[in-house]
Order: C-alpha cells, then sequence, then structure tokens
C-alpha cells in the first residue's frame, strides 16, 4: 500500500492514495490551519469506522440477513499531553433491516473489532475500544 501527502498552504495538505483517491486535509485555526479539512486524527477514526462498519455489513450479508442500512457512531477521547493519542474510543452500530437476529449483529460486530479489522487492532493497542449496537426493524 502507498499514498502520497502534499502540502499545499499554511496547514493544508492533501492525501492520495494508491487506489487514486484524495482527501483534503488541514489544521486547526489555533495552530495555523484555516479548517478547511479533515484533522488527521478524524481521519483515523473514520478510518477505524469505515473498516468496521465494512466488516459488519459483509458478514452479516454473509449470514444472510436482510440489511436496509448500517452506520457506526464513534465517540473518542484522546490524551491531554503529546502525543495526543486516543485513550478510549466507543462504536455504537445502528443497523436496520428485515428481522434481523440480535445474536448475528452482535456477532458481526465481534468478529469485526477481534479478528477482521485491521484498524481497531491496531488502534485497540493505545485505546480501550467498546462497542454497542441496536437494530431497527425496516417497516
Amino acid at each position: 500500500m502507498k499514498a502520497r501527502v502534499k502540502w499545499v498552504d499554511g496547514m493544508m495538505f492533501v492525501g492520495e492514495s494508491g487506489s487514486g483517491h484524495a482527501v483534503v486535509m488541514d489544521a486547526a485555526p489555533a495552530v495555523g490551519g484555516r479548517d478547511l479539512g479533515i484533522r488527521p486524527m478524524e481521519m483515523l477514526l473514520l478510518g477505524m469506522g469505515g473498516c468496521s462498519s465494512i466488516d459488519v455489513l459483509m458478514i452479516l450479508k454473509k449470514g444472510r440477513q436482510t440489511v436496509t442500512d448500517c452506520w457506526v457512531e464513534l465517540e473518542a477521547e484522546r490524551a491531554e499531553t503529546d502525543p495526543k493519542v486516543f485513550t478510549t474510543i466507543h462504536a455504537h452500530f445502528v443497523v436496520t433491516g428485515r428481522n434481523l437476529d440480535p445474536a448475528k449483529v452482535e456477532r458481526a460486530i465481534a468478529l469485526s473489532a477481534e479478528k477482521y479489522c485491521s484498524a481497531s487492532v491496531m488502534l485497540g493497542a493505545m485505546a480501550r475500544i467498546t462497542h454497542d449496537f441496536e437494530v431497527r426493524e425496516d417497516a
């Protein structure tokens, strides 16, 4: 895997992935940024959410669950001193579908967290990560 991060100006950078996608990153105004892009640590948190969500959806589809919507709401706390690593992360999954089995949803989240999601495993080496979920019936 390769990536490139190029300075634009001020504290703004453009990150380009090896797969050809780009994202703008910027710092907070308090440190010279102009708030024109996502913060790098926010991107780490989003990466974990995306990685976990892909896993959960794939596992549920393989388990023949009829999922109509799925999202994860993430909350994280960071250390107060440098390096300001994540100390806690909570992931709340909301899965909507028809006749979903809550046990299968719970298992999919656990498998992602413990086995499949590289981002969760890496961040879990520094932060305490917790999960919960809710299942909503699609009308």
